[in-house]
């Protein structure tokens, strides 16, 4: 007996028409003017005042559509409190944003349709199984999204036949990230995506982000895993204590950094003669006798200089996104193990996938 075909998959969405912050489009998924936040009482973090404290300064923001956009910052820096204004689910103290080209207090509805969402802290039904969680979440967008979950249960190693509670951190947060990528929404607000994933579900994640960066639709990544977002985003901005202090290319932002060379030679020449080389901006010499260059600039002049001396080794390295977080935050504001924390963010940000 034939069984009953689902009908062709749609996410709702008529790609034929241009859509304000869509592909092709010059409008910014994402705009923020002077947005701020200023919380009191028991929500309070951040600069306290006479006030209360302030939790998001003046952000300009701008973000790309069709691009995967890394939003870095230790928990309390204010990536969830601009999340919950972009969504609406709080409101700011004052200054303006627009998502997809529309304000999202006024044209909230029309945005939920367009925006997948996966908040920091997933708090889903404890009783409804991953399935049943889904297919609700399907026919409130009035949407057929049987074969889109099937695909991404798969691909995530995903358990949709157990009752949520009985699931782990990372099962849940697996159905959570079905829930926000099921629709192929043309924005994808991620907060923390892979806080209790495995390394090879968190590769998934980054080739999915990639995958919907590629159709044209925008990725808004709000992490502290700094591996994480440098191998997925293509701009970042750097959040502390409520204010943007960086905001790039990933590329451009590195290539400010220095770079470090360590070079062993047979007999170790005078350090007098690296002194006009271009870009180095010290030499020192190593327990070992090795020499050390460090560069603000391009390598060539170095590599130049060096030739002539017939080194019998050099070894490079080079910045990586933690040590340009750790350049603006400095090591007594956070530490590498605080960046890379997968602990879960204050309960009071708790909150249901909903979008």
């Amino acid at each position: 007996m034939a069984h009953d075909r689902p009908p062709p998959y749609r996410d709702g969405v008529d790609h034929d028409l241009p859509l304000p912050g869509g592909p092709g489009s010059n409008t910014p998924a994402i705009a923020t003017r002077r947005l701020s936040k200023r919380f009191s009482g028991r929500f309070s973090r951040g600069p306290a005042s006479g006030h209360g404290s302030l939790a998001l300064d003046e952000l300009d923001l701008e973000v790309h559509a069709g691009e995967v956009f890394g939003f870095l910052g230790p928990n309390g820096a204010g990536k969830t409190t601009t999340i919950r204004l972009l969504l609406d689910l709080i409101r700011p103290t004052s200054g303006s944003a627009t998502v997809l080209g529309l304000d999202p207090r006024r044209d909230g509805v029309a945005l939920r349709a367009r925006i997948g969402y996966l908040p920091g802290d997933v708090n889903l039904p404890p009783r409804l199984t991953g399935r049943a969680y889904l297919a609700d979440h399907a026919a409130i967008r009035g949407l057929d999204l049987r074969s889109a979950t099937g695909d991404l249960a798969d691909r995530l190693g995903a358990d949709l036949d157990r009752p949520m509670g009985d699931l782990s951190l990372g099962n849940r947060r697996k159905v959570a990230m079905i829930a926000a990528f099921a629709h192929r929404p043309q924005l994808l607000v991620l907060d923390e995506p892979t806080g209790g994933l495995d390394p090879l579900v968190q590769q998934t994640f980054r080739s999915l982000a990639r995958e919907a960066a590629d159709e044209g639709r925008t990725v808004f990544l709000s992490s502290h895993v700094l591996d994480e977002v440098q191998h997925v985003a293509d701009r970042v901005a750097v959040l502390r204590a409520g204010r943007l202090v960086a905001e790039d290319r990933i590329d451009a932002l590195l290539a400010r950094l220095t770079r470090t060379f360590r070079v062993r030679f047979g007999d170790a020449p005078s350090l007098d003669q690296f002194g006009r080389v271009s870009a180095v901006t010290s030499v020192s010499v190593l327990p070992g006798g090795d020499l050390e260059f460090v560069l603000d600039g391009p390598a060539g002049p170095l590599l130049a200089a060096l030739a002539p001396l017939h080194p019998l080794d050099l070894h490079g390295h080079e910045p990586d996104l933690e040590e340009l977080f750790l350049g603006y935050y400095g090591a007594t504001h956070v530490g590498r193990d605080e960046l890379n924390a997968s602990a879960p963010i204050a309960a009071d940000r708790t909150e249901a996938v909903t979008a």
